[in-house]
């Protein structure tokens, strides 16, 4: 009995120190690590050896795109920090370019300067405090453009963020109405140093009255002389009433277009008969005080260079002018002066006689009064 105690008492301390041995490498095995996720820190006690480890008993899986520090095969030592930064896949269109980014990142501010994206008083489809999740996002950047807009007689240079022209007349509040202009169109992308031009356009109908020109019917007559005429029916002008569609630019009438025309009165067309009868030799006579006038219906050109001279003050040389001034041919003849000198021998107006004709009356007027009715009598 006395030799079996101790024996008892050995074994007791041998198990003893089995358990505490135990104890000692358990202790030894766990470790106490903070593990932070996307800048949210955790303390885990683990008795893995290696940060893989450590992130799959906490059930953490990371991909290609997610940060880790240190790397997952680094031996993991109690105190130890580990960090996991997630990747986010951010679509981002930057004035109309798109392209995909990852960021680990967890807003939109720090994904702009995480992925060195140039923002600076951009306009953004998200708030840059946006949260960034795990699914990512779609961003549209919209940077800042000088752009000059021509509209309503102003000039104007502008800084905008408007993606398109729409969106710049918009902004300052000019508004296209369906008949305006604008270039380029409203749907183009804004470019910087983009000229943006809205021209007004009015459509306007507008009732007017003309006159409608009569026509000349000329008929033979052998009891006139060649060159002369005589008006059997004298021509009047018709009238009609014209509605036209009127478009202006900018104030500007650029374009007409008649829409109706109704006649109100019909044009009375002239009869005129002209003369078909030889003449008579030209007779002059060279005595008399008249200096060569005639009388009757004989021609006498006497003078002539001295009546292109005149005509040529009175009236440019054109000896068939008829401005309505009342003064008519080349030496401006009034009506009643041509028909007392025996004009209508020849033609009812001056404008309608031969040069040698005009010259032939103003003989006769010159026998009369010399040159005292022209008003160009220094142009002799």
């Amino acid at each position: 009995m006395l030799f079996t105690r101790p024996l008892r008492h050995v074994a007791q301390g041998v198990a003893a120190l089995v358990i505490a041995g135990g104890a000692v490498g358990i202790a030894h095995a766990d470790k106490a690590v903070e593990v932070t996720v996307d800048g949210q820190p955790t303390s885990v006690h683990v008795f893995g050896s290696t940060v893989a480890d450590v992130l799959a008993k906490q059930d953490i899986t990371v991909g290609p795109h997610d940060d880790v520090v240190p790397s997952l095969d680094t031996p993991v030592s109690d105190g130890d920090r580990i960090s996991v930064r997630y990747g986010r896949l951010l679509t981002v269109t930057v004035d109309g370019e798109t392209t995909e980014r990852w960021t680990t990142a967890t807003t939109v501010d720090g994904a702009l300067t995480d992925l060195n994206i140039r923002a600076e008083g951009a306009a953004l489809t998200a708030s840059r405090s946006q949260s960034l999740g795990r699914h990512g996002l779609t961003l549209a950047v919209t940077t800042p453009k000088n752009v000059t807009v021509v509209a309503d007689g102003k000039t104007r240079k502008v800084t905008t963020t408007s993606q398109t022209v729409f969106g710049v007349l918009a902004e300052l509040d000019v508004a296209k109405r369906t008949a305006d202009v604008v270039s380029p169109v409203m749907p183009t992308s804004v470019e910087d140093g983009m000229k943006i031009t809205l021209k007004r356009v009015d459509v306007k109908t507008e009732t007017a009255k003309q006159a409608i020109a009569f026509t000349t019917t000329k008929q033979k007559d052998s009891s006139l002389y060649k060159g002369q005429t005589k008006v059997v029916t004298k021509g009047k002008k018709g009238a009609k009433t014209v509605v036209s569609q009127v478009t202006y630019v900018d104030g500007k009438k650029t374009s007409t277009k008649v829409v109706k025309s109704t006649v109100t009165a019909k044009p009375v067309a002239a009869v005129v008969k002209v003369g078909t009868k030889a003449r008579p030799a030209a007779t002059t006579s060279t005595g008399g005080s008249g200096g060569g006038s005639t009388s009757g219906a004989g021609i006498n050109t006497a003078r002539a260079a001295m009546w292109d001279r005149i005509a040529q003050c009175e009236s440019g040389g054109r000896w068939n002018i008829n401005t309505g001034n009342g003064y008519y041919g080349g030496l401006q003849f009034a009506t009643a002066s041509w028909l007392a000198m025996g004009g209508d021998d020849f033609a009812p107006r001056a404008d309608l006689a031969s040069r040698a004709e005009q010259i032939t009356i103003a003989n006769r007027y010159y026998a009369r009064a010399g040159l005292s009715p022209w008003g160009c009598a220094h142009a002799a």
